[in-house]
C-alpha cells in the first residue's frame, strides 16, 4: 500500500484538528466547501479553519473547475418533446409554445399544420393540444399561467418582456427566479444586465457568476463569452478550453474562434479537427426531413396569413427582426418577432 493511500485512508477515519478515529460513538463531519478533509465537532472544524482555509479554497477551485469544464451531453436548448431530436440553437428554428411552455421545433409545428388539414380541424398547440391564443393578449394570459406554476421558460420570457420595455427593475426580479428555477437562459441575460448595469449597478464578479452557470447549463454563448473574457486575461488556455466545449454543442462562432487560433499555433491539429468533426455532428444532429420541409415550407410561405397560425406564439422583442417583412399587420400583433433565447 503507497504512502498517499495511507494519507487519504487517514483523512477519511480521523479529524483534521485533534487526530481522533472515527469509531461507533464518534462520527466525522463533511467539510462543507471541500473534499480534503473532516471533522469530529463544529469546534474542531473551526479551530483548524486557519490552518485549513488556503488549501480549502484552492479545491474548491478545483471542485470548480471540474465542473465548469465538464463537456455538457447537450446545449441549454435540450431537445423538442415530440421529435425528441436537440433544437438547433438558432432560436428562429423553434417557438415557445405559450399554453404549455413547450419549447417546438418548426419541424413538429409543421406536421401538426399538415395534421389540422387533413383533419379539418381548429390549430392547436403541436404539444398539448390546446386551442392557439387568438391575440397577443390571450397569449399573454396563458404565459401568466405558467408563471404561476412556477414554469421557468414562461417566467424568463415575462422578464425578458419587460426587459424590451425598459423596464429592468421588473425584468430582473423575474429573470432571477427563473435563474434560481435552472433557467441557462435567465443565467445569461442576468449576465448582460450586471455587464450593462441595467437595472442594477455593474458587477463583474456577479456578472461573471451568471455566465458559468449558464455555460455549465450548457449555453453555448455564455461559454463564448467567457472564452473572451479568459482570453482578454491573458489564460488562453482557460480560453480554448471554453471555445472547444462551445463548438461541440454547435456553436459556429466558437468555431470561428478556435480555426483563428490554430492558424497562429494555439491550438493543436488533433484538438481542432476534433472540435471540427464535434461541431458538424452536433449541428447535423439538429436536421432532418421534417425540419428541412418546415423550412423550405416557411421560406415559400412567409408572406401568407398561414404563417399566422403556425408560430403565433413568438413573444414581440424589439431586438429581432420579422422572418419576412411583407408579414400582416395581423401576425406582427399576435406573432411577432421571435426573442433570443
Amino acid at each position: 500500500m503507497s504512502t498517499d493511500k495511507i494519507v487519504v485512508d487517514a483523512a477519511d477515519i480521523c479529524c483534521a484538528s485533534c487526530g481522533i478515529a472515527e469509531v461507533d460513538d464518534i462520527k466525522m463531519m463533511e467539510n462543507d466547501a471541500c473534499d480534503l478533509v473532516k471533522y469530529c465537532s463544529d469546534k474542531c472544524q473551526q479551530d483548524h479553519r486557519p490552518q485549513h482555509e488556503t488549501m480549502c479554497k484552492e479545491r474548491v477551485a478545483e471542485l470548480r473547475d471540474e465542473i465548469l469544464f465538464r463537456q455538457p451531453e447537450t446545449s441549454h436548448m435540450g431537445e423538442c418533446p415530440i421529435c425528441f431530436l436537440p433544437l438547433p440553437l438558432d432560436h428562429q428554428k423553434s417557438v415557445m409554445q405559450s399554453c404549455c411552455g413547450k419549447v417546438i421545433c418548426h419541424g413538429c409545428g409543421y406536421a401538426n399544420l399538415l395534421r389540422e388539414r387533413e383533419e379539418h380541424v381548429d390549430h392547436t398547440c403541436p404539444f398539448c393540444r390546446h386551442p392557439n391564443p387568438k391575440n397577443m393578449e390571450e397569449s399573454n394570459k396563458n404565459k401568466m399561467k405558467r408563471v404561476e406554476k412556477n414554469d421557468p421558460v414562461a417566467i424568463r420570457e415575462i422578464g425578458k418582456k419587460h426587459y424590451q420595455k425598459g423596464e429592468y427593475q421588473i425584468a430582473f426580479e423575474y429573470l432571477t427566479k427563473a435563474a434560481d428555477l435552472g433557467d441557462a437562459s435567465a443565467h445569461h441575460h442576468l449576465s448582460i444586465m450586471y455587464q450593462k448595469g441595467e437595472g442594477v449597478e455593474k458587477d463583474e464578479k456577479k456578472e461573471l457568476f451568471h455566465l458559468v452557470e449558464a455555460a455549465i447549463a450548457g449555453h453555448p454563448n455564455a461559454r463564448y463569452n467567457l472564452a473572451v473574457n479568459e482570453e482578454r486575461n491573458g489564460r488562453c488556455d482557460r480560453s480554448i478550453k471554453h471555445f472547444i466545449i462551445a463548438a461541440n454543442l454547435g456553436h459556429d462562432g466558437s468555431i470561428q474562434a478556435l480555426k483563428g487560433c490554430y492558424k497562429h499555433g494555439d491550438v493543436s491539429k488533433e484538438d481542432f479537427a476534433g472540435a471540427l468533426r464535434a461541431h458538424y455532428a452536433a449541428v447535423n444532429a439538429t436536421k432532418s426531413p421534417q425540419r428541412g420541409a418546415a423550412e423550405k415550407y416557411l421560406a415559400q410561405n412567409a408572406h401568407r396569413i398561414v404563417y399566422n397560425y403556425l408560430f403565433r406564439d413568438h413573444s414581440l422583442a424589439s431586438t429581432a427582426q420579422p422572418i419576412a417583412p411583407q408579414l400582416s399587420k395581423l401576425y406582427l400583433l399576435q406573432a411577432g418577432p421571435p426573442p433570443g433565447r
